[in-house]
C-alpha cells in the first residue's frame, strides 16, 4: 500500500467535532441524560434503602416498616428498568443520527476527492472509512456508549450517595481511586496508538482484498493466485497479530482494575468495622457503604473494560472526522455568467499526479463551437489526462479551461453539468433496471426519450430481446452487458444528459472490431453538431474529425 493515506483527526479535532454535533442538538441531548440520571438513581436507592432495612431489622421494628421498604424496592426496580431502557433508546438514537450525518458527509466528501487522490492512496483506505469505521462505530453508539454513559451515571450517583451515608466511609473507599488512576495511566497512553495501528492495518488488509479481486481475471491469466494469496494471509497476519497483541495488553489492564478493587473494598470493611465498634455509624450505614462501594465494580468495571471498544470506536471516529475534514473544492455560488457559446479553450495546462513528474507541459487548445477534435498520440502522451481537465475531473497545477469564455472552475454543479460531460473507456453499469442506469444522466427522463436515446445508440434491437426489456435489471446481480452494449448505455446517458461539449475518452476502445463501426457510428450520431473533444485510438476516429492533434510527452507537437 502507498505510505499515503487520507489525514486522520486529531484527537482534539474528532472532541471538537462531537462537541458541535451534540450543541447542534440541545433537545435530545438533555433528555437523555435526565433519563440517564432517573435510571441510575433508581438503581442506586434500593442499596441505599437495603442499609436502612438492616439497622430496622436490629432495632427490632415492625414489619409494615419492612413492608414498606419492601414496596420502595418493587418499585425502584419497575423504574429503574423503564428508564435503563428508555435511556438506551434515547442515547442509541442521538448517536445513530449523529453517525448517519457523519457518513453521509464521508460518503459526500469521497465523491468529491479528486480522481488523484484516490490513486494516491488507494481505494481500500477510502473504503474502510465508509464501510469497516463506519460499523465499528455503529457498535459503539449502540453499545458501547449507552454502556458506558449508565455506568457513569451509576458512578457518580453511587459516590455522592457513599457521602450521603457517611463521609468516613466515602473517604475510605476513595482510598481506591489512586490505584484506579494509576490503571488508567499505564493503559490509556499505550492503548491509543495500538487501536490506531490496528484501524490502519485494516485498511491496509482492504486494499489488498480490493486489488485481488479487481484485478481477478489478470491474477488468472498469470497464474499469480500463490503470489496473492500469500499477500493476503500477510495482511490478515498483521491485524490478526495486532488484535491479539491489543487484548493480552488489556487483559493486564483487567488485572490492576481487579487490585484496585480488592484494596477499596477491603479499606471499607476495615473502617466500618472500627466505626460501628466506636458507635459511630451503624452496622446498616457499614452494610450499605460497602454495597454501595460493591456496586460501583459493575459501572467502574463498564467504564474500563468498554475502554478497549471505545477506544477503536475514537479511532474509526477519527478517520472519518479527518475524511470530511478534507477542504472541498471550491463551489461556484448562485448561477454565475452564462457560457455565450459551447466553444472549449484550454489555456497553457500543466498537470501532474505526483508534483514530481509533469504529465503535461504547457497544453493550449481552442475547440470552435461543433467542432470535432480528435487528440492522438502514443500511450502515455498526455492524452487522457486532458481529456480528464477538459471535464473538470482532474484540476491542472496550472492554466485553466473554458466554455464559452467562462472557466470552468467557476461553474455551479449544475452548470458544469449542462456545459460538460465525458464518456470514459471504463464505463460501469449500476447495479439495477436499465431504465434507471439511463436515468442517472436525467431523472426525469421519460420512457419515450430513453427509448428513442437507446435507438439512437444502436442498442434499441438488443435492449428490446431482454426479459424484460428496458426494465431489466442489470450490472451486479443481474444480466451482464457485454463491453460494447455497456459503452451504448453511456453514450445513450451523455444523449439524454445533452451538454454542450462532449469528452470521449477511448470511448469505443473496448468494442472490438467486429463491434467497432457500429459504436463509432453512434458515438458520431451522439456528437453530431455537439462540441467534441475524442481521444482516438483508431484511424477511423481521427479520419472524420475535423481537425487532428497530436500529443508527445506531454506537449502538443
Amino acid at each position: 500500500m502507498s505510505a499515503d493515506i487520507l489525514p486522520v483527526a486529531s484527537g482534539r479535532a474528532t472532541w471538537r467535532w462531537l462537541r458541535r454535533e451534540l450543541r447542534a442538538r440541545p433537545g435530545a441531548l438533555v433528555g437523555t441524560v435526565l433519563v440517564g440520571i432517573l435510571a441510575a438513581g433508581a438503581a442506586i436507592l434500593p442499596v441505599y434503602v437495603l442499609g436502612a432495612l438492616v439497622d430496622r431489622i436490629i432495632d427490632g421494628s415492625p414489619s409494615s416498616v419492612i413492608a414498606a421498604i419492601a414496596a420502595v424496592l418493587i418499585a425502584a426496580a419497575l423504574v429503574g428498568g423503564a428508564a435503563t431502557g428508555a435511556s438506551n433508546y434515547l442515547i442509541a438514537r442521538l448517536g445513530s443520527v449523529m453517525l448517519a450525518d457523519l457518513r453521509e458527509a464521508g460518503m459526500d466528501r469521497a465523491l468529491d476527492l479528486p480522481t488523484t487522490t484516490v490513486e494516491r492512496v488507494g481505494r481500500g483506505d477510502l473504503l474502510s472509512r465508509v464501510s469497516t469505521d463506519v460499523a465499528t462505530i455503529a457498535k459503539g453508539v449502540n453499545e458501547v456508549i449507552p454502556t458506558m454513559f449508565s455506568a457513569l451515571m451509576l458512578t457518580v450517583l453511587t459516590l455522592a450517595s457513599m457521602l450521603g451515608v457517611d463521609w468516613r466511609l466515602a473517604i475510605a473507599g476513595a482510598f481506591s481511586i489512586p490505584f484506579y488512576l494509576w490503571a488508567l495511566r499505564w493503559y490509556l497512553p499505550r492503548s491509543a496508538p495500538r487501536y490506531a495501528e490496528e484501524r490502519r492495518v485494516i485498511a491496509e488488509r482492504s486494499q489488498v482484498l480490493m486489488e485481488s479481486m479487481l484485478g481477478a481475471p489478470t491474477v488468472h491469466a498469470y497464474h499469480a493466485h500463490t503470489t496473492h494469496q500469500h499477500d493476503i494471509e500477510d495482511a490478515s497476519a498483521r491485524v490478526r497479530d495486532i488484535s491479539i497483541g491489543v487484548f493480552t495488553f488489556f487483559t493486564r489492564f483487567v488485572g490492576r482494575v481487579n487490585g484496585s478493587e480488592f484494596i477499596g473494598l477491603s479499606v471499607i470493611l476495615v473502617t466500618g468495622y472500627w466505626l460501628v465498634a466506636d458507635g459511630a455509624v451503624t452496622v446498616g450505614q457499614t452494610t450499605a457503604a460497602a454495597l454501595l462501594f460493591h456496586r460501583l465494580f459493575n459501572p467502574i468495571s463498564m467504564l474500563l473494560f468498554t475502554a478497549d471498544e471505545a477506544q477503536s470506536a475514537g479511532a474509526s471516529l477519527a478517520r472519518l472526522v479527518g475524511l470530511v475534514s478534507i477542504p472541498a473544492p471550491p463551489v461556484a455560488g448562485g448561477v454565475g455568467v452564462q457560457p455565450r457559446d459551447t466553444s472549449l479553450e484550454l489555456n497553457n495546462l500543466e498537470f501532474s499526479y505526483d508534483e514530481e513528474h509533469p504529465v503535461l507541459r504547457d497544453v493550449s487548445l481552442r475547440l470552435e463551437p461543433g467542432q470535432r477534435v480528435a487528440l492522438v498520440g502514443s500511450t502515455g502522451a498526455g492524452k487522457s489526462t486532458v481529456a480528464g481537465i477538459a471535464a473538470g475531473v482532474l484540476h491542472p497545477q496550472r492554466g485553466g479551461v473554458r466554455i464559452g469564455g467562462v472557466p470552468l472552475a467557476e461553474m455551479s454543479a449544475e452548470q458544469r453539468r449542462r456545459n460538460v460531460a465525458i464518456v470514459s473507456q471504463d464505463v460501469h453499469v449500476f447495479a439495477g433496471p436499465l431504465a434507471d442506469d439511463l436515468r442517472l444522466a436525467t431523472p426525469d427522463a421519460s420512457d419515450d426519450e430513453i427509448a428513442n436515446a437507446l435507438h439512437s445508440v444502436g442498442a434499441g434491437e438488443w435492449v428490446a430481446a431482454l426479459p424484460d426489456g428496458v426494465h431489466t435489471i442489470v450490472g451486479e446481480g443481474g444480466h451482464q452487458l457485454t463491453a460494447a452494449q455497456a459503452q451504448q448505455v453511456a453514450l445513450a446517458r451523455l444523449l439524454l444528459l445533452d451538454p454542450a461539449v462532449a469528452i470521449l475518452d477511448e470511448a469505443t476502445a473496448e468494442a472490438g472490431s467486429l463491434g467497432a463501426r457500429d459504436l463509432e457510428r453512434a458515438a458520431a450520431a451522439v456528437t453530431a453538431d455537439r462540441t467534441t473533444l475524442v481521444v482516438a485510438h483508431r484511424l477511423t476516429q481521427a479520419a472524420t474529425a475535423d481537425r487532428i492533434v497530436v500529443m508527445a510527452h506531454g506537449s502538443i507537437t
